[in-house]
């Protein structure tokens, strides 16, 4: 008994090892147009409304957040209400923690990166990135800190939704790929997927 046990254990790990070896080239190229049309958006919005001044809205959290939702679309973590609402909980965060303590660095830091992930935990919207989110509201530039609430706002919900309607396209343009990974909608895109087919057929 245990030596099947171990058999079966051994398959499962080599299994596992070689699946993570292939490398699915259709799978890369989403990733690379998704992440390369979303943040191109916010840096094109960048460009044109803050040409001289410094890079507000391209905060670096976003690449993050992109690595997640358009590189690992599957992970409970990429999912739309950890991207929004682990940004926004975390923006919040980091933004109140500057209001109390400005001047501070060793005890902003820690404490706004350390509520956010609290945060994120108990709203259950936890997204890796938002972390960095925090980080930048107490960390970043003297143009970041004036924002004040309004760092929330913009960059923050306004990237992170960007980055959604982004990966809503373009995370479903094939098959193969679902987003949000939910049942339903996995269901409902094959009914229509089904649907398109039986009318092409038709014609």
């Amino acid at each position: 008994m245990p030596i099947q046990k171990i058999k079966r254990s051994y398959r499962k790990t080599r299994y596992i090892l070689y699946k993570e070896t292939l490398v699915d080239f259709t799978e890369n190229l989403w990733a690379f147009i998704g992440s390369f049309v979303g943040i191109g958006i916010i840096a094109y919005l960048q460009s044109k409304t803050l040409p001289h001044s410094d890079v507000v809205y391209l905060i670096g959290s976003f690449g993050a957040s992109s690595v997640l939702v358009y590189g690992v679309i599957q992970s409970p973590l990429a999912q739309p209400r950890n991207l929004i609402g682990g940004h926004l909980v975390s923006a919040l965060a980091g933004v109140t923690v500057l209001q109390f303590a400005p001047d501070i660095l060793w005890i902003t830091a820690p404490l706004a990166v350390s509520s956010s992930i609290v945060l994120m935990q108990i709203t259950k919207t936890l997204h890796p990135p938002g972390g960095a989110t925090a980080l930048i509201a107490v960390t970043g530039s003297q143009e970041i800190k004036n924002l004040g609430y309004w760092y929330v706002i913009s960059p923050v919900l306004s990237g992170a939704l960007i980055l959604l309607l982004v990966a809503l396209v373009f995370n479903n343009l094939t098959m193969k790929r679902h987003y949000p990974n939910h049942v339903r909608h996995r269901e409902l895109k094959n009914r229509i997927h089904h649907t398109f087919k039986k009318k092409q057929i038709l014609k």
